[in-house]
Order: structure tokens, then sequence, then C-alpha cells
């Protein structure tokens, strides 16, 4: 099983399109091509946390936070902490990948793992995608390859509507043709109009599944020339967005959510109060999103926990609801164990052991001081 293997897998669920334009998420160094030993996933990519993947064995490293964000100007290994943490992994055949505002904006990611630690119930995202291009692709065939011709592009990661995959349409109309003198009909003949009972199928992709899912019409088509349409749709995605929101099981007296948050997120944070004693509807989004607060308001949420939270964010949150600025990491790092499982499902299969690790310290550059007085 190769890296490249690795990565089809994760792409299926946390694709690249999904990112924010100008994020650097995938490859940032080693090869796609190398076979995999183990696994190491962790939130940073940091020296400790590479001298642990040797440790265990692991050439490949794939972490939230990506290692390269802004173009290098140099190599220095003598100063620079990047260039040191690029020099090693080369010279030790360690392979780096990141899955960085993919994996935020992801169904089943960073979000989703925040949300699940407070265990909230009917949620969405608080501001589904307006990036993420979707199309219908149309395509028109004989009956006999129907079946054939959507199990490609099923393959291809087409026909996705939320939670619901293999989804598709077909309806029944009559194709005409006129083949040329140069031409291979597979029903009919040549130099003569023909009418042909076939198949409309309609698939919703998006549009970095386009090339492949083209490709795989192309190839199990049994027509020479496959007819196929493909229209630009405007939907709210179900599968993309930024933070989530959602309801507590049972509603919790402020003081009490706090102590919640304290005890399965981070028990050193700040907050505003907001205008609730009860919280009910709360919104999460992991790392730096106080962006989202206006959002969170507007869809009625009672508590918005997210973090790196500016003073005059709290001034706009005061008296109407209780933001919570939680720590970037403390909010980030609940979605490790998810990437663990879901690669150690994948990996399952392989004919060759594959062990997934999550790095055992912690990359967090932030540092907690409390100092208790006793009266």
């Amino acid at each position: 099983m190769t890296v490249k293997d690795i990565v089809k897998f994760l792409d299926e669920w946390a694709p690249p399109g999904a990112s924010w334009e100008r994020d650097n998420t995938g490859l940032q160094a080693g090869s796609l091509k190398q076979e995999v030993t183990n696994i190491m996933v962790s939130l940073d990519c940091t020296l400790p946390v590479l001298e642990e993947a040797i440790h265990r064995k692991c050439n490949l490293i794939i972490s939230h936070h990506p290692l390269l964000f802004t173009p290098l100007k140099k190599i220095n290994t003598d100063s620079d902490e990047i260039s040191k943490i690029l020099s090693f992994a080369l010279k030790n055949d360690l392979t780096l990948f990141a899955y960085h505002t993919n994996l935020d904006f992801t169904l089943g990611g960073v979000n989703t793992a925040l949300a699940d630690l407070l265990e909230l119930k009917n949620t969405c995202f608080l501001e589904p995608s307006p990036d993420v291009k979707q199309f219908k692709l149309v395509v028109f065939a004989p009956d006999t390859a129907l079946e054939k011709i959507s199990s490609a592009l099923f393959s291809a990661g087409a026909g996705v509507i939320g939670e619901y995959s293999e989804c598709s349409f077909s309806s029944e109309g009559i194709g005409t043709f006129f083949g040329s003198e140069n031409a291979n009909p597979v029903l009919g003949e040549k130099g003569r109009r023909e009418s042909v009972t076939e198949k409309r199928l309609e698939v919703l992709l998006y549009d970095w599944q386009l090339k492949d899912s083209l490709r795989a019409v192309k190839t199990a088509h049994p027509y020479e020339e496959p007819a196929y349409d493909i229209y630009p749709v405007k939907t709210n995605t179900k599968s993309f967005g930024a933070g989530i929101i959602g309801e507590l099981p049972t509603p919790a007296i402020w003081d009490a959510f706090l102590e919640m948050v304290a005890d399965r997120i981070n028990p050193y944070f700040t907050y505003t109060k907001g205008k609730e004693e009860f919280v009910t509807k709360v919104a999460v989004c992991g790392g730096s999103a106080s962006e989202l607060l206006p959002k969170a308001i507007a869809a009625g949420a009672d508590a918005f926990i997210t973090s790196d939270v500016r003073y005059h964010a709290f001034h706009d949150a005061h008296e109407k609801i209780m933001l919570i600025s939680a720590g970037h990491y403390e909010t980030e790092a609940p979605v490790l164990p998810y990437l663990e499982k879901r690669l150690k499902d994948f990996t399952a299969s392989s004919p060759k052991e594959i062990q997934i690790f999550i790095y055992s310290g912690s990359t967090n550059p932030v540092n907690y001081y409390y100092k208790s007085t006793e009266y």
C-alpha cells in the first residue's frame, strides 16, 4: 500500500477541492509512490513528531496543520526550524502530508469531533460552504450499458448527496444519429439515420471529480462518441461547511455549561457571558473562527465555542451570546482519533500490517499558568 493509496482514500472524505483557496494542503515533502510502513498522525509537524515516527517505524506523517504555508526563500538548516524539519524528513525517507482546511470543512472532520465532545444533536453546518462547485453530469446510453456506466461513475466519487452515496436518476427517451462512412456504430448501421431507445443518467458531482468522472464515462460507455451534458448547479452542500451548530441533549444552566467545556475541551479558557441563563443551542468551530460570530448569533445559538478570540469580538458578543475561546490546539486535537479510526479501517485490508499511531506528546506551543491563592 503506497502513500498514493492512502491519499486517494482520504481525499474521497476530505478532498483538497474543499480547502480554503489560499491553503497549502496535501504533500509537504516526500513521495506519493513510497510504500507505507506505519502512519503517524499529529496536529502539527515538528521534529519530536518525526523522531517518534521513526521510533515507531512510521514513514508517513499526516498532520492537520501544513508544515509549509508560505513559500520558502531558502533552506537554512542552521537556524530555520522548518528547514531543519524538511532536511530531517528527507534524510530519513519520511513523507509528510497535511489535511488542513479540507479537514476543517468536511463532515466528520474537526468540527464534527468538537460537536461530538458536547454530544450535540440535530446538527448542521453553521455556514455551508459557498465555494464548493457542484455539477450535474447527464449521460445518454443504451439501457444495457447503464449499470456499467453508473458503477464507473460511483467509483469515481460521483453521486454523493449528504450521507447517501450511489445516487442517480434515469429516464427513458429516443436518441437519433446518422453515422458517416468512417463511423462504427455499436447499434444500427452507418449511412442512415437511426433511432435508438436510450436512458438518460443523471448524477451530482464536485468540480474536482469531473475529470475522473468523464474518464469513467468514456471508458465504460459502448459508443464511439458518448453523448453527455454538464450543468453547473447551485446548492448548499451538506458535506462541506464551516462550523457546526446543534442542541445539547438537555439544556444546561450557564455555569454548568462552562464546567462541561472545562471537563471535555479545555480547563483553561476565556469567555463572556451571554444573555440566557440556560444554554440549549451551541455553535462550535475549531481553530480561529471568531469571524463566524455573527452567523452564530443569527442562527440563535446560546453559546459559540472557538479559539483565538480578539478582545473586541468579546465586546461584540457581550450580552448577546456566550462566546468561549477554548484554545486552538484543544478545539482541533479531538479530530485525531477520528483520523486514526478511518486509517485503521482502510489499512485493515492491506496484505502487510500497517499500524496507525497518534503522536503521544503535545505539539501545543501554548502553556497555561495558574497561580492558586489560599485564604
